[in-house]
This record gives structure tokens, sequence and C-alpha cells, in this order.
């Protein structure tokens, strides 16, 4: 099944595998993507993920941007650098879909301001990713007002425009992992006494407003999805206080936009996200939006990626680490070949830039 067609909005894709956005901080200090991010995404399409996720891109440039050198879709300059990445990617018959991110107050490295801004004036759990070149703990952003909400949504709204004029095929909310839409989310982040706090109704209520406002700018004919997740960058073992009610509140909710998708990431994919005996995230977000899921969580490991779509609790697979370690996964699933061993001192230290030795591996033709 990992090998038979999907059909992913009017995307015929002919295998379940999706790259995984990971940030790897290595376009130029003006977040415009290179030829270094060019070589990078080739490999995977070459590889044979019939899906490409990109890294998050920061939106706009106010603040958006979560992490130095990270790239940005803000400018038709920026958006300009990026049109020979979906060229190379659709050259080897693969989809691209850009990952559009606002850090919030997860923000660790923004060229253009040093202020961060959030739902609440409460800083994010845990200390700043080093890797990333960050360090120590995140600082307290300010509650955003009416005007910061409108200007977020907008940027939104224009990046998802230039990610349809650089010739994406579609565009993923970032919703997941602790970033600003998450934040909203997150009851401990989001202590808003307006329409957006308070009960799981009203903070998945920014998301569904951001997804409106997209959707009514790109059209039908363009993929709009986003990612959710409980568990955040720097507080990997955060549930929802709500288990899995509050999921089905998330999940029917944005089940009733006009989203194509929804992606899900959990530390391992096949287990129970709320508890002995409950669902795995993947299976709620099927089970109560109605939409494709995409699953995420330790799934290089094939007979687990084979088991969530086999029991129809995803249609989709992305992998993360098991794609760093091995950009022709799909290849090497397909024809049965040794997977290497994800290697996270040799990948992502000191600083999570792409590495020479990444580009110049051999990738495994099928």
């Amino acid at each position: 099944m990992l090998f038979q067609d999907f059909l992913l909005d009017q995307h015929k894709l002919d295998n379940r595998y999706v790259v995984a956005p990971m940030t790897r901080i290595s376009a130029e200090d003006d977040g415009h993507a290179n030829e270094t991010m060019k070589n990078y995404y080739e490999r995977y399409a070459k590889g044979g993920f019939s899906t490409i996720i990109t890294e998050g891109i920061y939106p706009d440039q106010t603040f958006s941007q979560g992490y130095k050198n990270q790239p940005g879709l803000a400018t038709e300059s920026q958006m300009k650098a990026w049109q020979p990445i979906v060229e190379t990617v659709h050259n080897h018959g693969s989809i691209i879909i850009a990952q559009l991110m606002h850090a919030g107050s997860q923000s660790q490295g923004n060229r253009y301001t040093d202020e961060t801004i959030a739902p609440s004036a409460i800083a994010p759990k845990g200390n700043q990713l080093e890797f990333y070149g960050g360090s120590g703990p995140f600082q307290t952003p300010r509650a955003m007002n009416k005007q910061d909400l409108e200007e977020a949504k907008q940027s939104f709204v224009q990046s998802a425009l230039f990610a349809q004029q650089a010739g994406f095929d579609g565009v993923e909310l970032h919703g997941a992992n602790g970033y600003l839409l998450d934040q909203f989310l997150t009851d401990y982040l989001n202590k808003r006494d307006d329409q957006y706090g308070g009960s799981p109704e009203n903070r998945v209520r920014y998301l569904v407003e951001v997804i409106d406002a997209v959707r009514e700018a790109v059209g039908q004919d363009f993929t709009v999805g986003i990612r959710i997740s409980q568990a955040k960058v720097a507080d990997g073992e955060h549930k929802w206080a709500g288990g899995e009610e509050e999921a089905e509140t998330i999940f029917s909710t944005l089940g009733h936009t006009s989203l194509d998708y929804i992606h899900v990431t959990d530390g391992l994919g096949t287990a129970p996200s709320f508890g002995d005996g409950t669902k795995t995230l993947a299976h709620a977000a099927k089970a109560y939006s109605q939409l494709p899921v995409i699953a995420n969580g330790q799934l290089h490991d094939k007979d687990k990626a084979l088991q969530l779509i086999e029991d129809e609790q995803a249609d989709l697979v992305s992998i993360g680490t098991g794609a760093l370690a091995n950009p022709d996964l799909p290849n090497k699933v397909k024809d049965d070949k040794e997977l290497n061993e994800f290697d996270f001192q040799k990948i992502l230290l000191p600083l999570g830039t792409i590495k020479d030795h990444e580009l110049q591996a051999k990738i495994y033709e099928s």
C-alpha cells in the first residue's frame, strides 16, 4: 500500500511517502533560498518521495521569523529565489508544498525585530535550540492586539500568494510544535479573554480565520493543509488538557473548513496519543475531521508506516530524521534495501545547517 497511488487534492501521488518539514537554517542572511537548498531538496525528489513539504518559511518581515538563516516567502525577491527549487523538484516528478510558519513567542532569531508576539504575554517553556543557534530561555512576548492578529493573518495570505506565484503545489500552515498558531491552541500559552481564548472552540478560532483567509486568496485549485501536534519544540511531553475530547473539537472544527489535509506529528506515530488504549493522533485527526491525513513520528520503519495506512488511520506518512539519513528512503524501501541509521551528531551538530557530506552522498535510484 505504501506504493499505491493516492489523490491528494488534485495531485496524483505514486506513493505514500512525504518529506516532513525540517528546519535547516541554510538560507542567505536575508532569507533568500539558494543553490545549497536546491541541491538539498532535489535529493528527496530523486530519492522517490512523491511529496516534499519544505522547512518552515517565515511569511513576513516583522514578527514571524524564528531562526537566523531561515528562508522567507515575504517579498517578491524571496519568492523568485524559491522558483529554481520548485522547478527542480517538479522535474523529478514530485510535488512540493511550502510550509508557512509564524514563530510567535518561540522565535530565537529574527533579523527584523528583537520583540516577539504571542496570544498572551507568556514565555514558552524550555530553552532555545542550540543547534539552531539559540541559547537560554525564550523571552516573554507581547500579547497580540487586534491589529497584530490582522497583520499576522494577512502575512499568511500574502505568503500563500507568493507560494502560488513561485509554482508551489500548495501551502501547509504550521499549527504545530509550539509556533504561533499552536500557541493559540495551547491552554497555558493562551490566557486571552476574548473570542480567541478559553474553551478549545475559542482557541481554534484564529486558525480557522487564517485558513479561511488563505483559501479565499488562493482559490480552490491550490492545496492548503495544516500541521497539528500536541508536543512542542521545547515542551516535548505536552498533551491537550481535554484529551481526546479536545482532539475531537480541534479536528472536527478543522474538518469543517476548506482544508485539503491535516498533517499530524507525534513522538511515535503509531502510539496511543491520549493515554493507554486511546487513538493515535493520526486516527483522531482522520476520524474527527474526515480529511486526508499525513502521519509523522518514527515512520521510517516500514511496518509502522504500513500499519497506519492499512488500518486507515492515515493516508500518507511523512518522514523526518529517517529522510535526513535516507533521502532515497522510498526507493530503498521499494527494493528492500537496508536503511542508514540517523546520526544526530553528524547531521545536525554543531548547527543544523545542510552539510556537504549530505549533498555528496550517492542517491539510490530504484
